[in-house]
Protein backbone atom coordinates (compact mmCIF):
# COMPACT_ATOMS: atom_id res chain seq x y z
CA UNK A 1 0.00 0.00 0.00
CA UNK A 2 2.80 2.71 0.81
CA UNK A 3 4.23 1.93 -2.60
CA UNK A 4 0.95 2.58 -4.39
CA UNK A 5 0.99 5.96 -2.06
CA UNK A 6 4.05 7.18 -2.73
CA UNK A 7 3.21 6.69 -6.36
CA UNK A 8 6.03 3.89 -6.46
CA UNK A 9 8.68 5.42 -4.58
CA UNK A 10 9.43 2.62 -2.47
CA UNK A 11 12.29 1.01 -1.13
CA UNK A 12 12.75 -1.77 1.31
CA UNK A 13 15.55 -2.63 3.83
CA UNK A 14 15.85 -6.35 5.07
CA UNK A 15 18.12 -6.73 8.47
CA UNK A 16 18.20 -9.71 10.52
CA UNK A 17 19.84 -7.51 13.83
CA UNK A 18 22.83 -7.25 15.36
CA UNK A 19 21.61 -7.85 19.59
CA UNK A 20 20.55 -11.22 20.34
CA UNK A 21 18.37 -10.23 23.32
CA UNK A 22 16.15 -8.31 21.25
CA UNK A 23 14.75 -11.64 19.62
CA UNK A 24 14.90 -12.94 22.79
CA UNK A 25 12.28 -10.10 24.26
CA UNK A 26 9.95 -12.26 21.53
CA UNK A 27 10.95 -15.48 22.09
CA UNK A 28 13.10 -16.63 19.64
CA UNK A 29 16.73 -17.87 19.71
CA UNK A 30 19.85 -16.85 18.74
CA UNK A 31 20.01 -20.32 16.74
CA UNK A 32 16.71 -20.11 14.96
CA UNK A 33 17.45 -16.36 13.91
CA UNK A 34 18.79 -16.94 10.38
CA UNK A 35 16.31 -19.45 9.44
CA UNK A 36 13.81 -17.35 10.24
CA UNK A 37 15.22 -14.03 8.34
CA UNK A 38 15.15 -16.15 5.25
CA UNK A 39 11.63 -17.67 5.35
CA UNK A 40 10.20 -14.20 6.11
CA UNK A 41 12.21 -13.06 3.66
CA UNK A 42 10.54 -15.49 1.22
CA UNK A 43 7.55 -14.90 1.93
CA UNK A 44 7.71 -11.14 1.75
CA UNK A 45 9.26 -11.31 -1.80
CA UNK A 46 6.75 -13.93 -2.97
CA UNK A 47 3.64 -11.70 -1.18
CA UNK A 48 4.65 -8.71 -3.25
CA UNK A 49 4.04 -10.48 -6.58
CA UNK A 50 0.09 -10.92 -5.84
CA UNK A 51 -2.21 -13.76 -6.37
CA UNK A 52 -2.72 -16.31 -3.91
CA UNK A 53 0.06 -17.47 -1.14
CA UNK A 54 0.89 -20.32 -0.25
CA UNK A 55 4.62 -21.25 2.30
CA UNK A 56 4.78 -24.03 4.16
CA UNK A 57 8.37 -23.67 5.94
CA UNK A 58 10.03 -24.90 9.34
CA UNK A 59 8.49 -21.53 11.12
CA UNK A 60 5.95 -20.44 9.07
CA UNK A 61 3.09 -22.05 7.24
CA UNK A 62 0.56 -19.67 5.18
CA UNK A 63 -2.41 -21.58 3.20
CA UNK A 64 -4.34 -19.91 0.09
CA UNK A 65 -3.75 -16.51 1.59
CA UNK A 66 -5.83 -14.07 -1.11
CA UNK A 67 -3.23 -10.80 -1.92
CA UNK A 68 -5.39 -8.55 -3.47
CA UNK A 69 -3.21 -5.25 -3.49
CA UNK A 70 0.44 -5.37 -5.50
CA UNK A 71 3.13 -2.45 -5.00
CA UNK A 72 3.33 -0.74 -8.11
CA UNK A 73 6.75 -1.17 -9.01
CA UNK A 74 7.01 -4.96 -10.41
CA UNK A 75 7.69 -6.95 -9.47
CA UNK A 76 8.31 -5.52 -6.24
CA UNK A 77 10.53 -2.15 -4.74
CA UNK A 78 13.89 -2.38 -4.73
CA UNK A 79 15.35 -4.34 -2.03
CA UNK A 80 18.29 -3.17 0.77
CA UNK A 81 20.40 -5.62 2.48
CA UNK A 82 22.44 -4.44 5.31
CA UNK A 83 25.52 -6.94 5.98
CA UNK A 84 28.87 -7.37 6.80
CA UNK A 85 28.81 -11.33 5.95
CA UNK A 86 29.91 -12.66 2.93
CA UNK A 87 26.91 -15.30 2.48
CA UNK A 88 24.42 -13.11 3.20
CA UNK A 89 25.95 -10.87 0.19
CA UNK A 90 25.54 -13.48 -1.79
CA UNK A 91 21.82 -14.33 -0.92
CA UNK A 92 21.14 -9.89 -1.73
CA UNK A 93 23.13 -10.99 -5.24
CA UNK A 94 20.75 -14.00 -6.12
CA UNK A 95 17.63 -12.06 -5.03
CA UNK A 96 18.65 -9.13 -7.07
CA UNK A 97 18.75 -6.69 -3.99
CA UNK A 98 21.07 -3.55 -3.07
CA UNK A 99 23.64 -4.16 -0.67
CA UNK A 100 24.21 -1.99 2.47
CA UNK A 101 27.89 -2.56 4.26
CA UNK A 102 29.50 -0.51 7.07
CA UNK A 103 33.07 -1.01 8.42
CA UNK A 104 36.81 -0.11 7.39
CA UNK A 105 36.88 -0.28 3.21
CA UNK A 106 39.18 -3.04 3.18
CA UNK A 107 36.96 -5.19 5.41
CA UNK A 108 33.85 -4.27 3.09
CA UNK A 109 35.84 -5.36 0.11
CA UNK A 110 35.75 -9.07 0.72
CA UNK A 111 31.92 -8.68 1.39
CA UNK A 112 31.58 -6.94 -2.15
CA UNK A 113 33.56 -9.17 -3.97
CA UNK A 114 31.17 -11.90 -2.88
CA UNK A 115 28.27 -9.82 -4.03
CA UNK A 116 29.96 -8.68 -7.61
CA UNK A 117 30.88 -12.60 -7.55
CA UNK A 118 27.90 -14.11 -7.00
CA UNK A 119 25.12 -11.29 -8.30
CA UNK A 120 22.47 -12.17 -11.36
CA UNK A 121 23.56 -9.88 -14.09
CA UNK A 122 20.50 -8.65 -15.34
CA UNK A 123 18.88 -7.00 -12.20
CA UNK A 124 14.90 -7.34 -11.89
CA UNK A 125 14.55 -3.53 -11.80
CA UNK A 126 16.09 -3.11 -14.93
CA UNK A 127 19.34 -1.50 -13.40
CA UNK A 128 22.83 -2.79 -12.39
CA UNK A 129 22.08 -3.27 -8.08
CA UNK A 130 23.72 -0.35 -5.99
CA UNK A 131 26.40 -1.21 -3.67
CA UNK A 132 26.07 0.95 -0.83
CA UNK A 133 28.94 1.95 1.61
CA UNK A 134 27.06 3.47 4.97
CA UNK A 135 29.04 6.35 6.77
CA UNK A 136 28.32 9.09 9.74
CA UNK A 137 29.24 12.48 8.29
CA UNK A 138 29.43 16.21 9.26
CA UNK A 139 30.99 18.84 7.04
CA UNK A 140 31.88 22.23 8.55
CA UNK A 141 33.75 24.98 6.85
CA UNK A 142 36.37 24.73 9.15
CA UNK A 143 37.70 21.20 10.21
CA UNK A 144 37.83 21.72 13.74
CA UNK A 145 33.94 23.17 13.76
CA UNK A 146 33.37 19.79 12.53
CA UNK A 147 35.34 17.62 14.79
CA UNK A 148 33.72 19.15 17.61
CA UNK A 149 30.16 19.00 16.42
CA UNK A 150 31.02 15.17 15.52
CA UNK A 151 32.68 14.23 18.91
CA UNK A 152 29.82 15.05 20.85
CA UNK A 153 27.50 13.97 18.89
CA UNK A 154 29.17 10.13 18.22
CA UNK A 155 29.52 10.50 22.70
CA UNK A 156 25.81 11.17 22.30
CA UNK A 157 25.00 8.11 19.68
CA UNK A 158 27.22 5.80 21.51
CA UNK A 159 25.37 5.81 25.12
CA UNK A 160 22.10 4.83 23.37
CA UNK A 161 23.58 2.53 21.19
CA UNK A 162 24.90 0.79 24.55
CA UNK A 163 21.72 0.95 26.28
CA UNK A 164 20.49 -2.90 25.93
CA UNK A 165 23.93 -4.04 25.99
CA UNK A 166 24.63 -2.72 29.52
CA UNK A 167 20.89 -3.39 30.81
CA UNK A 168 21.45 -7.10 30.17
CA UNK A 169 25.30 -7.09 30.70
CA UNK A 170 26.58 -7.90 27.55
CA UNK A 171 29.66 -7.23 25.99
CA UNK A 172 29.70 -4.46 22.73
CA UNK A 173 30.20 -6.18 19.13
CA UNK A 174 33.82 -5.90 18.78
CA UNK A 175 33.86 -3.60 15.95
CA UNK A 176 32.21 -1.13 17.69
CA UNK A 177 34.40 1.75 17.72
CA UNK A 178 33.81 2.88 21.27
CA UNK A 179 35.47 6.11 21.25
CA UNK A 180 35.19 9.22 18.73
CA UNK A 181 38.73 8.64 17.84
CA UNK A 182 38.27 4.76 17.15
CA UNK A 183 35.36 5.49 14.86
CA UNK A 184 37.49 7.60 12.49
CA UNK A 185 40.09 5.72 12.62
CA UNK A 186 37.91 2.73 11.93
CA UNK A 187 36.07 4.70 8.90
CA UNK A 188 32.66 4.75 10.63
CA UNK A 189 33.00 8.31 10.82
CA UNK A 190 33.91 10.70 7.91
CA UNK A 191 34.43 14.30 9.48
CA UNK A 192 35.85 17.69 7.91
CA UNK A 193 35.63 20.23 5.70
CA UNK A 194 34.18 19.35 1.92
CA UNK A 195 37.31 19.43 0.11
CA UNK A 196 38.40 16.48 2.39
CA UNK A 197 35.31 14.60 2.98
CA UNK A 198 34.77 14.18 -0.65
CA UNK A 199 38.49 13.18 -0.33
CA UNK A 200 38.38 10.75 1.69
CA UNK A 201 34.54 9.46 0.69
CA UNK A 202 35.98 8.75 -2.76
CA UNK A 203 39.22 7.06 -1.76
CA UNK A 204 37.21 4.61 0.70
CA UNK A 205 34.36 3.70 -1.92
CA UNK A 206 37.02 2.98 -4.28
CA UNK A 207 38.82 0.37 -2.10
CA UNK A 208 35.51 -0.60 -0.80
CA UNK A 209 34.03 -1.37 -4.58
CA UNK A 210 31.00 0.13 -4.16
CA UNK A 211 29.02 1.94 -6.33
CA UNK A 212 26.78 4.25 -4.02
CA UNK A 213 26.65 5.99 -0.81
CA UNK A 214 24.82 6.05 2.37
CA UNK A 215 25.11 9.10 4.22
CA UNK A 216 24.07 9.33 7.37
CA UNK A 217 23.58 12.89 8.59
CA UNK A 218 21.56 13.13 11.69
CA UNK A 219 22.69 10.82 14.98
CA UNK A 220 23.09 11.05 18.45
CA UNK A 221 22.84 14.92 19.34
CA UNK A 222 24.06 16.91 16.23
CA UNK A 223 22.20 20.26 15.35
CA UNK A 224 19.51 19.83 13.08
CA UNK A 225 21.33 23.04 11.22
CA UNK A 226 24.49 20.80 10.88
CA UNK A 227 22.65 18.08 8.90
CA UNK A 228 20.96 20.36 6.64
CA UNK A 229 24.53 22.11 6.09
CA UNK A 230 26.21 18.39 5.19
CA UNK A 231 23.02 17.82 3.16
CA UNK A 232 23.27 20.72 0.66
CA UNK A 233 27.13 20.57 0.74
CA UNK A 234 26.52 16.97 -0.70
CA UNK A 235 23.97 17.97 -2.97
CA UNK A 236 25.52 21.14 -4.33
CA UNK A 237 29.32 20.15 -4.06
CA UNK A 238 29.82 16.36 -3.67
CA UNK A 239 27.71 14.12 -6.24
CA UNK A 240 29.04 16.78 -8.94
CA UNK A 241 32.15 16.22 -8.64
CA UNK A 242 31.83 12.32 -8.07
Amino acid sequence: MLDQLSGGRLELGFGRGTLPIELNYFGISDELAPSRYEEANEILLNAMKGGVLSYQGRHFQLNQVPLTLTPQQRPYPPIWVTTNRPDTAIWAASNGANLACMGPAAVVRKVTDAYHTHRERSSSFGREPYVGLLRMIVIARFEADAYSLARSAYERWLRSFKFLYELNCIPTPKPLPLTFDAAIESELCVVGTPASVQRVLLNQMDEAGTNYLLCQLAFGDLPLDASLYAARIIQSELLGRT
